[in-house]
């Protein structure tokens, strides 16, 4: 595995699935060769997740190769240095996630947003859940927040959700 060019791969397959979906090919499946899925696999990535970056850069412009890159390295770390590699046999069940407009401490989509990221984190999302979809997305403008920044912090607090909440709360309090 080239770890050095890490981003120039990444770069090219995203590009690459942006334009077949441009193109109308669906399905996220169909969107890479062997090798490609073995790159992604290799880096704690799927097809999925970039068919979903695909999607949404075609039909609003977001998050964008640099935002879907700075997630992606991320979670790239932790599945080689926390997960030695190797792949989660677990997958969140969507059901499971609390409701969208649930709230802490008067913050909706917040109780929601933790379970998935670590679900994100730890390469556990299903093919129904997009980290940093269009919900996502409206919470992190809301409140100011990388999607990248908030990935970071729920590994940094990772069994502290209460420490989560805090920091959201606090970066709301921000001038």
């Amino acid at each position: 595995m080239k770890h050095y060019n890490f981003a120039d791969q990444f770069r090219s397959l995203y590009d690459k699935a942006v334009q077949l979906y441009a193109a109308g090919q669906t399905g996220a499946g169909t969107f890479f060769t062997s090798d490609e899925s073995a790159f992604l696999a290799a880096n704690g990535i799927n097809a999925q997740h970039l068919y979903d970056y695909a999607e949404d850069h075609n039909n609003g412009g977001e998050p964008g190769y640099d935002r879907a890159l700075a997630i992606e390295l991320i979670r790239r770390d932790y599945f080689l240095n926390v997960q030695n590699g190797k792949p989660s046999r677990r997958s969140l069940e969507a059901s499971s996630l609390p409701a969208k407009s649930d709230a802490v401490q008067g913050i909706e989509w917040l109780p929601r947003l933790i379970p998935k990221t670590k679900a994100k984190l730890h390469g556990e999302l299903p093919a129904s859940l997009m980290y940093s979809c269009g919900g996502d997305r409206a919470f992190f403008t809301k409140h100011d927040i990388h999607p990248a920044e908030f990935l970071s912090l729920v590994w940094r607090n990772e069994s502290n959700d209460a420490a989560v909440v805090d920091w959201v709360v606090k970066r709301n309090a921000a001038p």
